[in-house]
């Protein structure tokens, strides 16, 4: 099988570097003049307030006595640093006034009108801190390689049984993709994820489980491959198009593989034959709604008991690396390091 470099969708033109994207909803343009002409026109109040209180301490070469308008001439020139002199402090109250308020008015005024450029260096110095908080504190996260339809779906299905969205790593080679994954609450890294350098940047060494959802079988082969190498303890669970790629993705390290053409054609042939078994099917895999389909440990006081004796309905047992059928005889009673595979119904979505 060739084993290209990477997925096809890597080789979408004008995407950016290996680097970590966090969800950041930053406030429209619009908005962001019309805080910064507030935050001026406030700065510009404040100054007129200092010097029109302090009105007595000022002289104006036309009239020698100042006004409220000669305070806002007086502010907006002194705020602006052009300083024309005509009007000037010759008071120590009015002059220390100037040193301790106005001037550091000044200075925060001149800030405002080059707050492009600050607030970049700000947004970077930001970014970089939150990126590394965001390392530091994630632990036991999930990485989903992949954000097209079935990494999607599975991103759905895991957020629906209660996984958090700052605990989800969304790797994709494709910039927009990211971009995406961002809106809707996820952390992203654009990259190449048979690289491990691009898996490092997930956290990959520290993570509790990948989802790989690749196009492509043999990019999904070389993924689980490097997964494996910088993570002997995660699980893995990787999707394949092909039935004959399944093994060779057992064999790179993945827990579980999951055919999707096959499983799209299973579906398709349970609900021509009946309908109302492929709805069954189709709402036990879909989490939050109607039936789920879950899987939790022998409740102490189910210890002993029938399988038929729970409350929930058990169609497997797992018990230790054996599956055991609900009608199997070894699968009562139930011991305590079990875990069922129940059908339960899902829980009301509270408004």
């Amino acid at each position: 099988m060739k084993l290209p470099s990477h997925d096809a969708a890597a080789r979408t033109p004008g995407d950016g570097g290996h680097r970590v994207h966090l969800p950041h909803f930053p406030a429209g343009p619009l908005r962001q003049v019309a805080r910064r002409l507030l935050l001026a026109l406030l700065v510009l109040v404040l100054t007129v307030a200092i010097v029109y209180i302090d009105r007595a301490g000022y002289h104006d070469n036309a009239d020698e006595r100042v006004d409220f308008l000669d305070s806002v001439y007086y502010s907006t020139v002194t705020l602006s640093t052009t300083g024309y002199g005509d009007i000037v402090p010759y008071s120590d109250s009015a002059r220390l006034s100037n040193i301790l308020l106005v001037t550091p008015l000044r200075v925060l005024f001149l800030i405002i009108l080059v707050g492009t450029t600050l607030e970049v260096l700000a947004e970077r110095t930001r970014e970089q801190y939150r990126l590394n908080r965001w390392r530091s504190a994630l632990r036991d996260h999930t990485v989903v390689v992949g954000f097209g339809t079935k990494g999607r779906s599975a991103v759905e299905t895991l957020c629906a049984t209660g996984l958090p969205k700052n605990r989800v790593v969304v790797v994709d080679p494709n910039h927009k993709v990211i971009e995406a994954a961002n809106a809707e609450g996820f952390a992203g890294v654009v990259g190449d994820a048979t690289r491990s350098d691009v898996l490092l940047r997930a956290e990959a060494q520290r993570a509790r489980q990948f989802v790989i959802a690749t196009q492509r079988d043999d990019t999904a082969v070389l993924v689980t491959l490097t997964a494996r190498q910088l993570n002997r303890g995660a699980n893995i669970v990787a999707a394949v198009r092909e039935e004959e790629n399944a093994p060779l993705l057992r064999q790179s390290g993945a827990d579980a593989v999951i055919t999707s053409a096959s499983a799209a054609g299973r579906l398709l042939g349970m609900s021509v034959q009946s309908p109302t078994a492929g709805a069954v099917i189709e709402d036990l895999i879909q989490q939050g709604t109607g039936l789920d389909l879950v899987e939790r440990t022998v409740v102490k006081a189910e210890v002993g008991k029938s399988v038929r004796d729970t409350e929930d309905l058990v169609v497997s047992v797992l018990r230790g690396h054996r599956l055991l059928a609900y009608d199997d005889p070894d699968a009562s009673p139930l011991r305590a390091a079990d875990r069922l595979i129940t059908i339960v119904r899902a829980p009301m979505v509270q408004e």
